[in-house]
């Protein structure tokens, strides 16, 4: 069986005030146009369909002319719901949907029932996790303490249990949505930190013949068999480097994967650029950036008069300006926002502990510190869903 994997198309979101909806419409009919030259069976879709749990307008309509779209062409695909999406409003008309070959998998309820397709060599059976909150579905997988490594493998539990029924020589799929170890992250996706952990292991998904994974934003082989295809879209300058793509997934008689890149348009490339900003206007190097979309890191000692107006008259693609002055980073003029970049809000609060009362939180401080932003984060959570 031949399938197409993808994922994080965050339908309604901009690039840096950019409206993206024609660069995700380009993306839509490029998927459409794989699915049909390259002979595809299925679709699998990893979560992350809209950008928010209400997304405007436009948005839903592009998502209802990529179901219409592949609805006609008779492929089935195969859905779920990820973290930036309410799963209830997804959901919606879920079972009217799947009459049409579109098969939405947004319950927690549901991840042991899985979708059956069929190919000459009998049958592909395609389980659905939606992502899986742990502070909201841990009573529903009955784990004793909300993590994202217990959730998730009671999940799998209930998907190994109910492949152990099914004719022997089932293949298997599974699409979640996840921080798996060994992924490596970019600037814009949305934290999922629970109890100081963000992330699961591979082995999680032991036992299934694929895993086509949803969160991360770059494509990416975590093993042969477990695999992020990346949003198809670049949603912040840290992913000016990557090659955004889908992963074309031939699953053999036997289970054994093949996959293959096929690349998603490039609505505009991205640069980002680091220096002062006599040296950014007169390097010839960069004359090669001067239709990308631009960030700019200016080093300047001093900061320079009209900097934004100088640099778009050479980059008119600028939309990122950023002074970085070049000190030591124990330097008292070194911004508060450098200080703090790359630590995360528990390394923040336990840094305020230490600068005020000079010494840092013990063992059973800290835990209280990531007790409290574990549960500011699941309040938000719940209050997203009831939107």
């Amino acid at each position: 069986m031949r399938f197409l994997h993808t994922s994080d198309w965050h339908l309604g979101r901009a690039f840096h005030r950019v409206n993206m909806l024609g660069a995700q419409a380009e993306f839509i009919g490029h998927l459409v146009t794989t699915v049909r030259e390259r002979e595809v069976d299925a679709v699998v879709v990893s979560g992350d369909v809209y950008d928010r749990a209400v997304p405007p307008l436009a948005a839903v309509e592009l998502f209802d002319d990529a179901l219409h779209r592949l609805a006609d062409l008779g492929v089935p695909t195969v859905m779920i719901s990820g973290n930036h999406d309410s799963a209830r409003r997804l959901g919606v008309g879920a079972g009217l949907i799947d009459r049409a070959g579109i098969h939405l998998r947004t319950e927690p309820s549901a991840v042991g029932t899985p979708v059956i397709l069929a190919d000459a060599h009998g049958d592909v059976a395609f389980y659905g996790l939606p992502y899986l909150e742990p502070a909201l579905v841990k009573d529903e997988f009955a784990v004793d303490r909300a993590g994202h490594e217990a959730v998730l493998g009671a999940a799998m539990d209930r998907v190994r249990a109910d492949l152990a029924t099914r004719a022997s020589g089932t293949r298997s799929v599974v699409l979640a949505h996840a921080f798996v170890t060994g992924g490596q992250a970019s600037d814009s996706e949305r934290d999922i930190t629970v109890g100081g952990v963000a992330a699961v292991p591979a082995g999680v998904f032991d036992g299934v013949d694929y895993a086509a994974l949803g969160h991360l934003h770059g494509c990416q082989t975590i093993t042969e068999r477990v695999r992020y295809s990346g949003s198809p879209l670049a949603y912040s300058f840290s992913e000016a480097g990557h090659r955004k793509s889908m992963w074309l997934i031939d699953l053999a008689a036997d289970g054994s994967v093949t996959g293959e890149r096929v690349d998603c348009p490039v609505p505009r490339p991205l640069a980002r650029l680091r220096g002062t900003l006599d040296t950014l206007l007169a390097d010839p190097e960069l004359a090669r950036h001067e239709d990308a979309w631009v960030e700019v890191t200016l080093t300047d000692a001093v900061r320079p008069a009209d900097p934004m107006a100088r640099l778009t008259e050479r980059f008119p693609h600028t939309l990122s300006l950023v002074f970085a002055p070049d000190r030591a980073p124990d330097d008292p003029q070194v911004s508060y926002a450098r200080r703090l970049a790359g630590r995360t809000d528990q390394q923040i609060a336990q840094d305020f502990v230490a600068h005020v009362r000079g010494a840092g939180p013990d063992d059973r401080e800290a835990a209280v510190l990531r007790d409290a932003f574990d549960t500011v984060r699941a309040d938000d959570a719940v209050r997203e869903v009831a939107r």
